[in-house]
């Protein structure tokens, strides 16, 4: 290896400085050495969950956060994107055994079939690589309830809104953390006039509950014919779930849950590190869990 390369290697690694590269490099792989989550399966929600060999890690700090803040049992859907390894795998099915985890191959032998009588929906789904977040969640769904859950979110107290909304029957209406600013593929005035309804601004796909009703293949196939919806590569399936949610019925979670590119955790149940401050998740999230005891909390 070049000196060149070497130099290259190091910028990249302390890019964000010594702090976040051990906690991301070190202290992170920690997590592997909790107690496994032996029971998840509560269907009164099921936590859907989307994952790659780049953040699988991510999501167990993800799942543990959530499952020690909240005390709940959520049954728990892990979706592969094709990428993770059989030894991905095994550390899932190690620290949650009940969870249902499902093979990228095995989904689209699946899924693809049911789609067929859907001509947009079985194109996007072919051929956008985050589409099983919107097709697969909602054809393995086995609640009427739908915990949208991203790799890069850490929990840092009882998430209390975001379950009271789960668990109240009588409330019928999706609910998302907002975003910093709306991001979609389609602007509000194209659904009003090609569609009919107002388009909720700032949906966020990365934490919220789903209604199953929402995912209706009929409204999807409809929203793809919109002109030039298939556009930025993941804003399109936060656009689904936006217009989704926005005909079925939506409201943002409290702004404690937004995502927030300054500021800190600020007392905040949850953080959703997106791309912009994923190296936060290491140097703000990883480390205010860990100097507030959460590793020894879940080796009890």
């Amino acid at each position: 290896m070049s000196i060149g390369s070497i130099i290259y290697q190091l910028q990249q690694k302390y890019k964000h400085g010594f702090i976040t590269a051990y906690y991301r490099d070190s202290v992170r792989k920690s997590i592997l050495n909790s107690q496994p989550i032996p029971n998840t399966s509560d269907r009164v929600c099921e936590i859907h969950v989307l994952t790659s060999a780049k953040d699988w890690l991510n999501l167990v700090w993800t799942l543990k956060s959530f499952y020690h803040f909240s005390q709940r049992q959520y049954s728990l859907c892990i979706h592969d994107d094709g990428t993770l390894s059989q030894e991905n795998i095994a550390t899932f099915k190690y620290h949650f055994p009940n969870a249902r985890i499902i093979d990228r191959k095995q989904a689209e032998e699946n899924v693809l079939p049911l789609l067929s009588s859907y001509p947009r929906c079985l194109e996007f789904r072919k051929t956008n690589h985050l589409s099983p977040k919107v097709f697969d969640f909602a054809l393995y769904l086995q609640s009427d309830r739908l915990l949208l859950l991203d790799s890069d979110i850490l929990f840092f107290k009882e998430p209390t809104e975001l379950l009271n909304r789960i668990e109240n029957p009588d409330y019928q209406l999706n609910t998302l953390n907002a975003d910093v600013d709306t991001a979609y593929t389609v602007g509000p005035e194209m659904v009003k006039t090609n569609i009919g309804f107002d388009l909720a601004a700032r949906v966020n796909s990365g934490l919220g509950l789903i209604h199953k009703n929402s995912l209706n293949l009929n409204w999807i196939e409809e929203f793809l014919d919109l002109p030039n919806i298939i556009g930025h590569f993941w804003r399109i399936e936060q656009t689904i779930y936006a217009l989704c949610s926005s005909r079925f019925g939506v409201e943002l979670l409290p702004p404690a849950y937004d995502v927030h590119l300054e500021g800190s955790i600020n007392g905040s149940p949850s953080r959703h590190y997106v791309g912009k401050i994923r190296h936060l998740m290491y140097s703000e999230g990883i480390r205010h869990l860990v100097q507030n005891g959460f590793l020894k909390e879940l080796h009890r």
